[in-house]
């Protein structure tokens, strides 16, 4: 699975459980990998923390964006070799690496009590508006970003950026 974690969030964290009960192995992508801004506020270094606080057995791979559909798949496949399965709500991604992989999408292994339809959006928004975001990731996370300064971070040099953006539709 590639995906951004920016941050780590409790639907985050219940797709990190369904994959390490689905497989023996899992890799996770880190997409954005080399990126550092108000999309991509907390560095690759804290990404990978972050998923190493929530599944600490998984293999974490840096995804750097290449803005080319087809190099970037060409890479992923070549980071992540020969898979089971790919797991992935994102239909583009889904189209570039159907032909490599079979496509999973997350929901199949979610149990629907722990489905939520929260996003990092949401999370940084509210980190940067100074609202509850603390209850939308996993605890540990929380402690490392707050032990950081992360927040307050994002806050100063993405504030207005973040802000600017709107409010991140719901999605499934």
């Amino acid at each position: 699975m590639v995906a951004r974690w920016r941050p780590v969030h409790l639907g985050h964290a219940a797709v990190l459980a369904g994959l390490q009960r689905w497989a023996d192995t899992v890799k996770i992508g880190v997409g954005s990998s080399e990126t550092y801004d108000a999309r991509n506020p907390f560095t690759y270094a804290e990404v990978v923390r972050m998923i190493g606080l929530v599944a600490p057995t998984v293999e974490v791979v840096a995804v750097p964006d290449l803005h080319d559909g087809p190099r970037w798949r060409s890479m992923v496949v070549e980071r992540f070799g020969a898979l089971d399965a790919f797991v992935t709500a994102n239909s583009y991604v889904r189209d570039l690496l159907q032909n490599d992989y079979p496509v999973l999408h997350p929901v199949h292994l979610v149990a629907p009590e722990a489905r939520t339809r929260l996003d990092a959006t949401t999370v940084r928004r509210a980190m940067v508006l100074g609202d509850t975001w603390r209850d939308m990731v996993p605890a540990a996370v929380a402690e490392l970003l707050e032990a950081e300064g992360v927040p307050q971070r994002v806050r100063r040099e993405f504030g207005s950026a973040i802000l600017a953006d709107g409010p991140a539709p719901l999605t499934g």
